[in-house]
């Protein structure tokens, strides 16, 4: 079961004990069994301090010493998930993953996630031992089974990969490599529908090796990674089953830090998923999953194990993560490379931006100005109507049919629709019809008027509208406040946090490529700053203005290749070092920043996650967001809300919401993912 890693270091966090005795451990986990109660923490100790290849020995030597079957013994000592853990434990990883498959398999309903994250992560070597052990272990043949319980393209891919033949050849072809490039492409974003059998063969068949090199062809080709033209093409278990190979391809240690988060985020543990991946990788690559879970999360792997669960499991679990990576304090360099090639995908993926509201095919301002004054005629108000009506038009539409209501009615449309709803559906349909710098506009001053100031709204909008996008606000600012953006933005903030804010708000950034000699110049300033490098002999506070307006100033483009060179010169990702080196509205703007260049969905997606999620519901962001990006990208939002969070943003909306808001909302999202 163990591994090595580079450089022939090995990566397992559970090492071969020295001074090993089978005889002599037998022996203490009978005294720990014998008599009434169990010492469960000396099984523990005992059982994640040994490998396992001498927990096999010890099931030995007990049977030899006692005539008994250890396996048996610990099952009727021991309970719940802790008993799951430490019997996984005692069983070789081929035997352990023949015993999840046959729970994923047997009964009503399949395991999918089970299925696909073993076959999807294992070596030829462990898929060959893994259908002798199902044999071995329940006389029935693993494909067999697996035939008669999944179908479609998704009962075929499995078949594929439980062949045990991904060819192992590090020669690649170059032209090979083309050629397959260009094939996945044809056969899914070139074709109506998907040719399916194409994406099998070649994701199933092909080398780790030659496939790295053609994902990286098919980012050239189709200006999108690989990972979403699949999501695009694909749906459902097949979907996901490609998904996790292409992972798994990439990086097995990065795919499976990010199941484990998974696992543990929000409310509730997945523990089978967090059991069987903690057991199948002790020996194989936790150091290298640890790694990467504290680069992606900025948490460590241990202080997540020991805040989302508890005792004896708790305690077994800690022992095979092996080490607390937040104790050191320092930033991995094997992660700093995983955080270098994200921005290496950042700065060549070119993404379509889509929305999900679009213009109503056969337009009449006319006839929508009527309906809407029917539904606010009268007693009640028919919210359905308004609904149908203001959700299912383009924003250009909207004012369209504003001038058409003031031409019929001689009245107010915006103030008729005051008067007759109230409450988050209000907000909703109101934002709607404005215009996108009004809407951005009356936000940016609701959070500075009154007493205090909400600094999160301004670091939102600030952030990530573009040059010409801020120069619109700027217009509508004036003209809703006789005042200028510039001028409210001094008068309610302070220091670093206004000059950042003004930089922004100046809707001045670069809009040219990128400059490679000028990267490794901005990089230096960003470590000298961070403190990540010796500092040249100016002064602090002129490192101070140069680092505000590199990030305020440069290209989109210019800043992923600046944080390449910074990680590249400091082995450090600048957000993780900003997080670390600066503290409230400063370090909050710039890595809203950092995150707007990285990946804007993304951070989008977290701030609608973070409005739902517990108790209560941020409505103010949460309508703020899904108006406001409903024509931009509200669909790629919502895609990468589903990647990272596994739930749909619509099915989160319907949970969290209620009434005609809810109805307003789920119509504006646009769709069930």
């Amino acid at each position: 079961m163990s591994t090595k890693g580079k450089a022939g270091r090995y990566r397992g966090s559970v090492k071969d004990y020295p001074d090993f005795n089978a005889n002599q451990d037998a022996e203490a986990l009978y005294n720990a069994m014998k008599g009434f109660g169990s010492d469960k923490e000396a099984i523990l100790d005992l059982i994640t301090s040994r490998s396992n290849k001498q927990r096999i020995e010890i099931c030995h030597a007990y049977k030899a010493l006692y005539g008994k079957d250890l396996i048996g013994d610990l099952k009727y000592e021991l309970t719940g998930k802790f008993e799951r853990l430490i019997v996984g434990l005692m069983r070789p990883l081929e035997y352990f993953d023949a015993k999840e498959i046959k729970d994923a398999l047997k009964g009503i309903g399949t395991d999918e996630k089970c299925l696909i994250e073993i076959l999807a992560s294992r070596t030829n070597q462990q898929i060959r031992a893994l259908v002798e052990a199902y044999k071995d272990a329940y006389e029935r043949d693993l494909e067999e089974d697996v035939t008669a319980d999944t179908s479609g393209h998704f009962k075929k891919m499995l078949i594929v990969l439980l062949q045990g033949t991904r060819e192992e050849d590090d020669v690649v072809s170059e032209d090979l490599v083309k050629q397959d490039a260009q094939a996945l492409f044809e056969a899914g974003e070139l074709k109506w529908g998907t040719d399916e059998a194409e994406f099998i063969f070649i994701l199933g068949n092909r080398s780790k090796q030659h496939l790295k090199l053609v994902f990286d062809e098919y980012l050239k080709i189709a200006g999108r990674p690989i990972e979403a033209s699949i999501r695009a093409e694909l749906s459902g278990d097949i979907e996901k089953l490609m998904i996790a190979v292409v992972k798994n391809i990439r990086s097995s240690a990065e795919y499976f830090a990010e199941r484990l988060f998974k696992a543990m985020k929000g409310l509730g543990t997945k523990d089978n998923t967090l059991i069987r991946i903690m057991v199948s990788r002790s020996e194989i690559d936790m150091l290298d999953i640890r790694e990467i879970f504290r680069t992606k999360y900025e948490k460590s792997l241990h202080h997540m194990i020991e805040s989302d669960t508890s005792g004896e499991y708790k305690k077994a679990l800690l022992k095979l993560c092996g080490g607390d990576d937040d104790a050191a304090g320092e930033f991995f360099p094997e992660a700093a490379q995983v955080a270098y090639q994200m921005w290496e995908l950042s700065a060549v993926a070119k993404v379509e931006l889509k929305g999900t509201v679009h213009p109503a095919a056969n337009f009449n301002a006319d006839g929508d100005a009527k309906v809407l004054r029917k539904a606010m005629k009268g007693l009640g108000t028919d919210e359905d109507a308004i609904i149908e009506v203001v959700t299912q038009r383009s924003n250009a539409q909207r004012q369209e049919i504003i001038q058409a209501y003031k031409s019929h009615y001689g009245r107010d449309l915006i103030a008729d629709l005051k008067s007759e709803i109230s409450g988050p559906l209000a907000k909703v349909v109101l934002g709607l019809m404005m215009t996108p710098a009004q809407y951005d506009a009356k936000q940016l001053k609701k959070a500075m008027e009154g007493a205090g100031t909400d600094e999160s709204v301004l670091i939102e909008i600030l952030a990530t509208r573009n040059n010409q996008e801020i120069q619109a606000i700027n217009e509508a600012y004036k003209e809703a406040y006789n005042t200028t953006l510039e001028d409210a933005l001094s008068s309610d903030t302070s220091g670093h946090f206004k000059r950042i804010l003004i930089s922004l708000a100046l809707g001045a950034r670069d809009e040219g490529g990128e400059d490679f000699a000028k990267a490794h110049d901005d990089a230096q300033v960003v470590a000298e700053t961070l403190k990540l490098a010796d500092v040249s002999s100016e002064d602090s506070t002129s490192l101070e203005t140069r680092f505000l307006s590199i990030l305020c100033t440069r290209s989109y483009p210019q800043l992923r290749r600046v944080f390449q060179e910074f990680i590249k010169m400091t082995n450090h990702d600048v957000a993780h070092a900003i997080k670390k080196r600066m503290s409230g509205d400063v370090r909050d703007a710039f890595l809203a920043i950092v995150m707007s260049v990285k990946d804007k969905h993304a951070f989008f997606a977290n701030k609608l996650y973070n409005s739902m999620k517990g108790i209560g519901t941020d409505d103010r962001t949460l309508i703020r967001i899904i108006v406001s990006r409903s024509e931009i990208d509200l669909l790629n939002i919502r895609r990468e809300f589903w990647e990272i969070y596994e739930k749909s943003l619509y099915h989160m909306i319907e949970k969290d919401t209620s009434g005609h808001y809810c109805k307003a909302l789920l119509a504006i999202c646009g769709g069930e993912d």
